[in-house]
């Protein structure tokens, strides 16, 4: 089984192609949903009870807003990657697994902080999928976000240009919706070519 890293930075349209994956059968495992759902795990909530403090976790519910007001400090962030990562990482694991022994032949890893975390090291090959600074900014704004939060969301991840440089294969994502689609169908013929070689 060939596993396959897929990162960008915030708003490089990641999520986007990771759907196109899906719409084409491919088995996709997004590290955010996971981060997201294991905030509902028991294990999880009690450590962010100790590490943060009992008002962050209300009536068996993490308040996140309340937590991603003090996440985006490094310390913090650290702390509550420390309580987050190893439960992804196990969870990743046991996926993975059931895939292989269903025979999948290849299985993409949805990541945002894939190169941040070392997590890279883990994937026989990395996709990253690349747009202007420009284009991304657009693409925020128009999800309501911030120019402040966008900043500093940007300023934990490390910057497009050294990750394009790490990638084994590109998705530009400077176009259309379509264009994203014949990019990735692009991305699957070289991805095949170089395992059958």
């Amino acid at each position: 089984m060939i596993i396959i890293g897929l990162t960008g930075i915030l708003g490089s349209g990641k999520s986007t192609v990771a759907a196109l994956l899906r719409q084409q059968g491919l088995e996709v495992i997004d590290l955010d949903a996971l981060a997201r759902d294991s905030l509902d795990w028991k294990e999880t909530q009690d450590d962010i009870k100790r590490a943060f403090g009992p008002e962050y976790v209300i009536d068996g519910a993490v308040d996140v807003k309340k937590l991603r007001g003090v996440a985006f400090t490094k310390e913090h962030l650290r702390m509550l990657e420390a309580i987050i990562h190893p439960r992804i990482i196990q969870e990743t694991r046991k996926r993975l697994d059931a895939l292989e022994r269903k025979g999948t032949p290849i299985v993409f890893i949805d990541h945002p902080l894939l190169f941040e975390t070392g997590f890279y090291r883990r994937f026989d090959k990395i996709v990253v999928v690349t747009a202007r600074m420009d284009t991304i900014g657009e693409r925020l704004k128009k999800r309501g976000m911030d120019p402040d939060d966008i900043e500093r969301r940007l300023s934990f991840q490390i910057p497009l240009e050294a990750k394009e440089k790490m990638a084994d294969y590109l998705i530009d994502n400077n176009g259309t919706e379509d264009r994203l689609g014949e990019e990735v169908d692009g991305l699957l013929e070289k991805i095949t070519k170089a395992e059958v070689l």
